[in-house]
C-alpha cells in the first residue's frame, strides 16, 4: 500500500509540474524584427530539430544506401515485400522507438526551450484517399506537442516533406522527384494539409509557429515566394494567432519583399545556416568565427540581421550545425556561443540535430547528434530489400533502448552560467 501511495504522489506531483510548465507558456508573436509573448518581452527560442523521427534520413540511422536512401523508396520496399498493413505496422515500431519519453526528458535537461518537427505529408494525409485525414493522423503531431508542453518546450511544426515533393533531394521523402511545383494538385492538397493542421492547433500556446515548407529548392526564388505566398493565405483564413514562416531559397529571401507592405502579419523567415559544411568553408573555429562575428568578407551574421530589421521581421535558423567534425570541447563551446550570438539578434534557432545513430557507435568527431549510440551498443546496418523481419524489427526497437553517447562539450557548455570566449585570442 505505501508503495502504491508513493507512486500515486510521484503521478500528482509530475502532472502539477506539468500543468505549471503549460501554464506559463504564452503565445508567441512577431513584433518588429522579435520574437515575443503576450506581454511584448522578448523570448528566447533555443532548440533541436527531431529529425529521422516524422520524416525518415537514412544517413542519420546507419543505413544508408544508394538503392534505399528515403521514405517512398523504403515505404515501396515494404508494400512489395510484406504487405501495405504490415509496412503501416514497421512504421509505427520505428516512430514509437526513435523518439522516447527520455528523449523528451533529455531536450528538457540541457535547457532547451524549443523543438522543431519535421514530418512528412503523409504522416496526417490519407495517400489512399487525398484530402482525408488518416485514422491515426494526429497521433504523433499530438504526442509531440503534449511531450513538448509539458515540459515547457514550445513546438514549430516543420511540414519537411510535400507531396510530390518539394526538391530533388532525399530529405523531401522522395529523391528525383520534385513535382510539386510543376503540380497545382499538389500545392492545393498542401494548402489542405495545412489548413487542417491549423484549425486543430490554432488555440494551442506550444506552437510558436508554422515553418510552411522545408528547403524549397526545387523552384525559383520567385516561384517560391509566390506559391507561399497562397499557401499563408490558406493558413491564415483558419488560424489568426500563430506565426507563420517562409521558407528560404538556398538564395535567400530576397523574392518576398517587406512582409508588412503586403499585407502579410505575424509571419518570420527561415533560413539554413551551416558553416564548415555543404561548401561553406572547412569545419573549425576560423569559419564560425567569421559568420557569428562578421569578421571576414561576405554575408556574416550582422548582415542577415541588418536584412531582418530592414525588413521588420523575425527570424528562425531552422537548422544548423556547430560541432560536427571537431573536438568535443570546441565543438561544445561552438555551440553555446552560435545559440548566444541568434538570441543576442533575437532570432530562434535550432540544431541539427537531437539525434543520430551509428553504426560504430561513439561521438567522435563527425558526428552530427546531440545523443548518439554509445561504442558498446552498435546499430547494423541492414538491407532492407532482404533483411528479416525480424531482424528490421529488431532494429526498429534498439533505437528505443540503445544506450546513449551525449555530445560531452555540448553537454558542459550549452547550459554553463559563464559562457565560453572561443574567439578570444590567446
Amino acid at each position: 500500500m505505501a508503495r502504491i501511495l508513493l507512486v500515486l504522489v510521484q503521478l500528482l506531483a509530475l502532472m502539477a509540474y506539468r500543468s505549471s510548465a503549460a501554464a506559463d507558456m504564452a503565445m508567441l508573436h512577431a513584433q518588429g524584427s522579435r520574437w515575443v509573448n503576450a506581454q511584448g518581452q522578448q523570448v528566447n527560442l533555443k532548440g533541436a530539430n527531431l529529425g529521422n523521427w516524422l520524416m525518415l534520413e537514412f544517413w542519420m540511422m546507419g543505413q544508408e544506401t544508394q538503392a534505399i536512401n528515403d521514405q517512398c523508396t523504403l515505404e515501396a520496399t515494404f508494400d512489395k515485400r510484406f504487405g501495405y498493413a504490415e509496412r503501416e505496422r514497421l512504421m509505427k515500431l520505428f516512430r514509437d522507438n526513435w523518439i522516447t519519453t527520455r528523449d523528451w526528458d533529455t531536450l528538457a535537461s540541457l535547457g532547451l526551450n524549443l523543438v522543431r518537427l519535421p514530418f512528412i505529408w503523409s504522416l496526417v494525409e490519407d495517400e489512399k484517399n487525398p484530402r482525408h485525414v488518416r485514422a491515426d493522423g494526429w497521433h504523433y503531431l499530438d504526442q509531440a506537442i503534449a511531450q513538448a508542453e509539458a515540459r515547457g518546450l514550445y513546438v514549430i511544426l516543420d511540414l519537411h516533406g510535400a507531396v510530390g515533393s518539394q526538391g530533388t533531394e532525399h530529405h523531401s521523402g522522395c529523391a528525383n522527384q520534385n513535382l510539386y511545383w510543376r503540380t497545382p494538385a499538389y500545392q492545393e492538397r498542401t494548402e489542405w494539409l495545412w489548413q487542417q493542421v491549423a484549425s486543430r492547433y490554432k488555440n494551442r500556446a506550444a506552437v510558436a509557429g508554422y515553418s510552411l515548407l522545408n528547403e524549397p529548392w526545387g523552384s525559383t526564388p520567385e516561384q517560391m515566394a509566390t506559391v507561399m505566398k497562397k499557401l499563408y493565405a490558406s493558413v491564415r483564413a483558419v488560424d489568426p494567432n500563430h506565426v507563420i514562416i517562409f521558407p528560404g531559397h538556398h538564395s535567400g529571401i530576397d523574392a518576398y519583399g517587406k512582409p508588412k507592405e503586403q499585407g502579410l502579419h505575424n509571419v518570420a523567415f527561415e533560413m539554413h545556416f551551416y558553416p564548415g559544411h555543404f561548401g561553406w568553408g572547412k569545419p573549425g573555429l576560423e569559419v564560425h568565427r567569421d559568420w557569428l562575428q562578421c569578421a571576414a568578407k561576405g554575408d556574416g551574421s550582422c548582415e542577415w540581421n541588418a536584412r531582418l530589421i530592414g525588413l521588420d521581421t523575425p527570424f528562425f535558423v531552422g537548422e544548423f550545425q556547430p560541432w560536427a567534425d571537431m573536438d568535443n570541447e570546441l565543438g561544445g563551446q561552438i555551440t553555446r556561443v552560435s545559440f548566444d550570438a541568434y538570441a543576442s539578434y533575437g532570432w530562434a534557432s535550432a540544431l541539427w540535430s537531437y539525434k543520430m545513430m551509428g553504426n560504430a557507435g561513439g561521438q567522435g568527431k563527425g558526428n552530427w547528434g546531440v545523443v548518439t549510440n554509445s561504442v558498446a551498443d552498435k546499430v547494423p546496418a541492414l538491407d532492407f530489400a532482404t533483411a528479416p523481419l525480424l531482424e528490421i524489427e529488431r532494429l526498429f526497437k534498439q533505437f528505443g533502448s540503445v544506450a546513449y553517447e551525449p555530445h560531452p562539450g555540448i553537454v558542459k557548455w550549452i547550459g554553463s552560467a559563464v559562457p565560453p570566449t572561443p574567439f578570444k585570442p590567446d
